[in-house]
């Protein structure tokens, strides 16, 4: 099971690194991300290079498509080019979204009459875009989910490990990364935001 984490140029570290970091604690029960780039070398928002682990075209065959956020989002989006090599497929792929990644589903358009989360900053360009933004750190409809806020990757991985791998996995994780005296606190607070932010189809 392979999770693309699409990272481009002017990427914000938390985003991407978070997600990541968390689900490849997932390794061993066969579930690992890739830091996925349109080029060879990214450069994030703070000026740090990071190689790519796999090339962007990497997402078609993964079961599992993250779009991270960043600086230059609005400038992903207006590239035809680059937009056309996402080629995304929500009946078969889990798809999320990651503060001003929102934009990049809702210019692939994966969002449809949907709400999303997303940051503040980036809040008014997908309301331009017809999407109902959500105060909510995080929020799924099948397989689609996005998330707002940095620190809201982690809801978003820990929807990805409890898609995969089911919520024993996730609490596992969250509980093993979390602050030293809040473990409980917070595998709770991660379980919550998810199962609030889910939406059944029917």
């Amino acid at each position: 099971m392979q999770v693309a984490v699409v990272t481009f140029d002017g990427f914000n570290e938390l985003d991407s690194f978070i997600a990541s970091s968390l689900i490849n604690r997932c390794r061993k029960d066969g579930l690992e991300a890739f830091i996925t780039t349109p080029t060879p070398v990214v450069t994030s928002m703070n000026g740090v290079e990071v190689t790519g682990q796999r090339p962007m075209e990497f997402v078609t065959e993964a079961e599992v498509v993250l779009i991270g956020s960043g600086v230059k989002a609005r400038d992903v989006v207006a590239d035809d080019r680059l937009i056309s090599r996402l080629t995304l497929d929500p009946s078969r792929q889990l798809i999320g979204s990651q503060c001003s990644g929102a934009l990049v589903l809702a210019r692939l358009g994966l969002l449809n009459a949907m709400p999303a989360c997303t940051d503040m900053k980036s809040r008014p360009y997908l309301e331009a875009c017809d999407v109902t933004v959500l105060d909510t750190p995080f929020h799924s409809v099948g397989n689609i989910a996005t998330a707002g806020g940095c620190l809201a990757s982690q809801y978003l991985a820990a929807w990805v490990i409890t898609r995969m791998l089911g919520q024993d996995a996730v609490r596992d994780v969250i509980d093993y990364v979390a602050p030293v005296g809040e473990n409980r606190q917070t595998v709770e607070r991660a379980m919550r935001a998810v199962r609030a932010g889910e939406v059944a189809l029917h």
